[in-house]
């Protein structure tokens, strides 16, 4: 399965009652492939509110991303938990509506070993016919896969990507020793380009919500080896990926998000609770980098 080389991490649309809006949804999705030109679309990521939403909104959601984009992309499912029962089910499910692939995030709070770490992945991978990404962001989970973790998964048949979120040395490691088909993405935005000069095969992204096309056009001149059309790029993008995360204080992703799909004419709502929306000082900020 090739899910290609920009990955987007979608928000969820809300309405004014902060339920799914199901007509912004579908505006989102075109866009993001139309305008932005995402291959791939994570449904239900945590940029996509995963924490807030039921087992039953995010099978909808799953239904109705595959239904929508009829094969313009790919649809990716969040289904990751800290619980391994749980995510089985999830998967299972996400399957069941046609998905083309699972995020599986590393179990969070709970504090795993390696081992348990491992056996939690094997798992569900095991109870799915589906494509598995693995996603290690040990800023949210507490906890971090290892390299030889990782490498561990990668032979199990139907684990096919990582989502790395850890270091460019750790990227390194995992690609130098990565069996054949196994890939890398950045879960960084700010990371895609030094992610490609060490083998890594493309970005899970949040910023490419406004700049995803020119993130297409960056990579693919890179890959073409013209470094230095790659690297302008990257240095004009850079201030649009570090203040998405920044503005003016680190906020989650779906709070800068959503507020930038607004200045950009796609208005999405807004976040549930514990989630908050953007500050005067942050609206501002976002505004002066995106105006």
């Amino acid at each position: 399965m090739n899910f290609g080389r920009l990955i987007t991490a979608m928000v969820t649309p809300f309405d004014e009652n902060l339920n799914i809006d199901w007509e912004t949804t579908g505006k989102l999705i075109d866009y993001l492939i139309e305008e932005q030109k995402s291959d791939s679309l994570i449904v239900s990521g945590t940029t996509g509110e995963s924490p807030t939403l039921s087992d039953e909104e995010k099978v909808e959601l799953f239904r109705f991303a595959v239904k929508h984009a009829a094969g313009r992309c790919k649809i990716i499912a969040g289904t990751g938990s800290n619980e391994t029962a749980h995510s089985v089910q999830l998967t299972k499910k996400a399957e069941e509506v046609g998905v083309d692939g699972a995020l599986l995030v590393a179990p969070y709070y709970n504090k795993p070993s390696q081992e348990g770490i491992y056996q939690h992945f094997r798992a569900i991978a095991e109870a799915t016919s589906l494509p598995i990404i693995l996603y290690n962001v040990p800023s949210r989970t507490v906890v971090s896969m290892t390299t030889a973790t990782t490498l561990r998964l990668a032979q199990i048949p139907n684990v096919v990507a990582t989502k790395e979120c850890a270091s460019l040395g750790q990227m390194t490691e995992i690609v130098s020793a990565a069996p054949e088909g196994f890939v890398l993405y950045s879960g960084d935005d700010g990371l895609t380009l030094p992610a490609l000069s060490v083998g890594g095969y493309g970005i899970v992204s949040v910023a490419s919500h406004v700049v995803g096309a020119k993130m297409k056009i960056m990579m693919a001149a890179y890959l073409d080896g013209r470094v230095q059309d790659a690297r302008a790029l990257n240095a004009e993008l850079y201030p649009v990926f570090d203040g998405l995360f920044n503005c003016p204080n680190p906020v989650p992703n779906p709070v800068a998000v959503k507020y930038a799909l607004g200045l950009r004419g796609l208005p999405v709502g807004g976040v549930r609770l514990p989630l908050v929306g953007a500050t005067e000082a942050e609206a501002q900020f976002l505004r002066n980098l995106l105006g």
